[in-house]
């Protein structure tokens, strides 16, 4: 197990929490090519844990290994302290595991408030005269986007309209209502200026204070530190780091996440004679 966070319960005397998901030595195969290798991390309810790599360090794996795509082909995958293997994403759902894909996965000329209840639409009526309860969808929608904070200024407008931050809150906002207790975010910020990454990480940290469990996979070190308690660095497969917040500092996260020795290597080899 790795150390806690200090203000966490554990850190302040009181009993160990059993995580709501635990990943420990998992390793993933696809035919002879070794996607993951080893892999450990916690995700604590009402904290954030920041996956970290370049491009092919196996975060992609890794979201599809806790998102029931995937199964594992080797270690442990514990679900709040049960020992698992998810064989189906509505499996992880069903547990309680949310995944946020970078693409989002709407339909853009569709209003928010079908997107917010895509899949899960309410009805009303009897037989034949059942039909969509869009009142109960078009306010529940409102309400639930104002109690995390985003105020829209209309649900009926295409989703499509939005920006991508603001696409990026509506899917947390959404996860949250229903019912997620892990919440997987795939690179929120990844096509996004500084200013609507700013916006998305609140959002990200509300739905921490909401009290889950929040996986945060992102290529940025800067954005992990703002928010995060637990950091797992991933290169070529391989965990090359697993950090609690009061563990380390962001000049050696980014140091870690850049390389760190590599790079001092590269550096050598370039340098002018």
């Amino acid at each position: 197990m790795t150390g806690t966070t200090a203000g966490t319960p554990a850190a302040t005397g009181t009993t160990e929490r059993t995580p709501l998901v635990e990943l420990e030595g998992v390793s993933k195969r696809y035919g002879n090519v070794r996607a993951l290798q080893d892999v450990s991390l916690e995700v604590h309810a009402g904290e954030i844990t920041c996956v970290l790599g370049d491009n092919g360090a196996g975060k992609s794996t890794l979201i599809k290994t806790i998102a029931g795509l995937h199964p594992h082909d080797g270690g442990t995958l514990r679900i709040e302290g049960e020992e698992t293997r998810l064989s189906s994403p509505r499996e992880a759902l069903d547990r309680g595991i949310a995944t946020v894909y970078q693409d989002l996965a709407v339909v853009p000329l569709m209003p928010v408030w079908r997107n917010f209840f895509l899949g899960s639409e309410p009805r009303t009526g009897v037989g034949p005269f059942k039909r969509l309860d869009t009142g109960l969808m078009r306010r529940t929608t409102r309400e639930a986007l104002l109690r995390m904070g985003i105020d829209l200024r209309d649900v009926d407008q295409p989703i499509g309209t939005l920006s991508g931050g603001e696409r990026q809150c509506v899917a947390i906002a959404r996860a949250v209502h229903f019912g997620a207790k892990v919440l997987i975010l795939d690179e929120p910020t990844a096509a996004l200026g500084v200013k609507q990454s700013g916006v998305v990480l609140k959002y990200v940290a509300a739905a921490r204070d909401e009290g889950l469990g929040v996986v945060l996979i992102t290529h940025n070190p800067h954005h992990a530190y703002l928010v995060g308690d637990r950091f797992v660095l991933l290169r070529r497969g391989t965990m090359v780091g697993n950090h609690t917040r009061d563990g380390i500092i962001l000049d050696e996260l980014t140091r870690q996440m850049a390389g760190g020795s590599d790079l001092e290597a590269l550096r050598h080899e370039l340098r002018r004679d």
